[in-house]
């Protein structure tokens, strides 16, 4: 599997340059792509080392621990996944409807989790494998990002624009929840991340919006003319 575009995301900017910085990057990024293909059972170290071609000791100079650096990835993909929404939604114009802010929303999501980075493909997939004691971090930036989230259905539903009969919590958790399982099941090598971009913003936006009833047809009256005797 080819690697997805990568960012390190912890490093100051002050030693960001430095030999050290750049191999603990190396090793995280190791680990988010290790994370994301074989899950928080399935990753050992070794195969962390052999993908971010370092001697599997190295490892510990940067990170106490297997799970430290496990800790280090989860928090990272949840923190960059939160960060590239707002940016997104930032660079929307001022005149874009709560339904059009929902669908950049949406298609920022799956790009992020598809195409963009192991580490949210991580996070996603392995959210509820790891002990209590590892999520503290995560379970905060989520809290985050789902507020994001809650406030787009808000909008949504302030607008006019969300079906009066759904609950917007409700309505946000179920789709984030297809949305994330997106991971599981895509192929790259049988659809393109734009069919699945402009299929899941359809199903998304003919879900949520109110019905449009039709214009009603006008009756064709027949009037009768008046004989005249």
């Amino acid at each position: 599997m080819p690697k997805k575009l990568q960012a390190a995301p912890t490093a100051r900017p002050e030693v960001a340059d430095s030999k050290s910085a750049r191999t603990r990057a190396r090793i995280l990024d190791a680990a988010a792509h290790v994370l994301s293909v074989k899950g928080y059972a399935g990753t050992r170290l070794s195969d962390v080392a052999e993908y971010a071609e370092i001697q599997a000791p190295a490892i510990y100079y940067y990170f106490p621990s297997r799970e430290d650096l496990i800790e280090e990835v989860m928090f990272s993909g949840i923190a960059d996944m939160r960060k590239h929404l707002v940016k997104v939604l930032a660079a929307l114009p001022p005149e874009s409807s709560a339904m059009d802010r929902i669908m950049a929303a949406v298609e920022a999501h799956l790009r992020h989790e598809l195409e963009i980075s192991d580490y949210t493909t991580a996070s996603i997939r392995n959210s509820g494998q790891l002990p209590e004691r590892l999520r503290t971090r995560q379970l905060k930036e989520e809290a985050g990002y789902n507020a994001l989230w809650s406030r787009l259905f808000d909008d949504a539903a302030a607008d006019g624009q969300l079906r009066s009969d759904l609950d917007p919590r409700m309505a946000q958790a179920l789709v984030l929840g297809s949305l994330n399982w997106t991971v599981e099941w895509w192929n790259p090598r049988r659809s393109s991340i734009e069919l699945i971009v402009e299929n899941a913003q359809s199903l998304v936006r003919n879900g949520l919006s109110p019905a449009v009833e039709p214009p009603r047809a006008r009756r064709s009256t027949t009037r009768r003319a008046s004989v005249r005797r």
